[in-house]
Formats: C-alpha cells, sequence, structure tokens
C-alpha cells in the first residue's frame, strides 16, 4: 500500500512498485493537469513539487513518494479558485501558447522563485531551463516568472 498526500488529500493505493508518479496522478487520481511527454526526464512537463521541492513525476516512482506532501498544478490555486499569482502572472504575460508545457513550467517557476532564483533574467532562463516550450514563448515565461516574483503575495500562498 502507497499513502500519497497529493494536493491536501490523503489517497491510499495498491500500485505496482514500478509505476511512476506522473502514471499514478493522471491515472489513478484523475490529475491530468501534469503532463506526461518525454517520459525520459529530458522536457520539464511533468514537474511537481515533493515537500516542496521540484520533481520530474516521469523519473520519480510513486513509491518514493510514500507520505511525503506532493503538490501538482491543481493544487496552487486556494480552495476559493484564486489562481496562485504565478498562475496569474503567465496569464497576464501570455506565457503560453499550446499550453501543453505550461503545468510544469508553473511548477517550476514556483520552485524558481522560492529557492531565491528569480533575482535576474540570466538565473531565471538558468533555473527555468529544464523546462521545454515547443512554442518558444520563453521570453514571455521570464517576464511572468519576474513579475511573480516582484509580487509579495507569492512568498505567503506556497
Amino acid at each position: 500500500m502507497t499513502t500519497l498526500r497529493v494536493n491536501g488529500q490523503t489517497h491510499d493505493l495498491q500500485l505496482d512498485p514500478r509505476t511512476t508518479l506522473v502514471d499514478t496522478l493522471r491515472e489513478h487520481l484523475g490529475l491530468t493537469g501534469t503532463k506526461k511527454s518525454c517520459d525520459r526526464g529530458e522536457c520539464g512537463a511533468c514537474t511537481v513539487h515533493i515537500e516542496g521541492r521540484r520533481v520530474l513525476a516521469c523519473m520519480t516512482l510513486a513509491v518514493m513518494a510514500d507520505g511525503k506532501r506532493i503538490t501538482t498544478v491543481e493544487g496552487l490555486a486556494r480552495p476559493d479558485g484564486t489562481l496562485h499569482p504565478v498562475q496569474t502572472a503567465f496569464i497576464e504575460h501570455d506565457a503560453f501558447q499550446c499550453g501543453y508545457c505550461t503545468p510544469g513550467q508553473i511548477m517550476s517557476a514556483v520552485a524558481c522563485i522560492e529557492e531565491g532564483h528569480a533575482t535576474s533574467d540570466d538565473e531565471i532562463r538558468e533555473f527555468m531551463s529544464g523546462n521545454i516550450c515547443r512554442c518558444a514563448v520563453y521570453a514571455q515565461i521570464n517576464a511572468a516568472v519576474r513579475a511573480a516574483a516582484a509580487s509579495s503575495v507569492l512568498h505567503a500562498t506556497v
């Protein structure tokens, strides 16, 4: 039995020990915001937070997260539906086009800011470099991260 604490809810799951976290989130819990793309840890579309640290869910077995606090893109908004400041910044700065990479970009952006790595454009690019955007909306993503990092509200919501 594997116990996952996802977005504030506890789930007891009977899983094959080889099941990845991305497959567990999508197929067993119906949380499809976390995207499955490369399945090799190369694109960042599956980025989630475990105990406040960003991880690639395609490279993490679900059993490795047993009992740990997991946050997905669905868990960032407040219970009343108010979007997280990073989500709002992505909308305001048109930091998405097709949207496939957006959940992973947002999860990495939150971590980038919380880790203190959003003090300059170069630093943001460096610490967001593990997330690939095929539509090449990098300038808008960078602007969104900068704007969210400047928001004092962000640190009170994560």
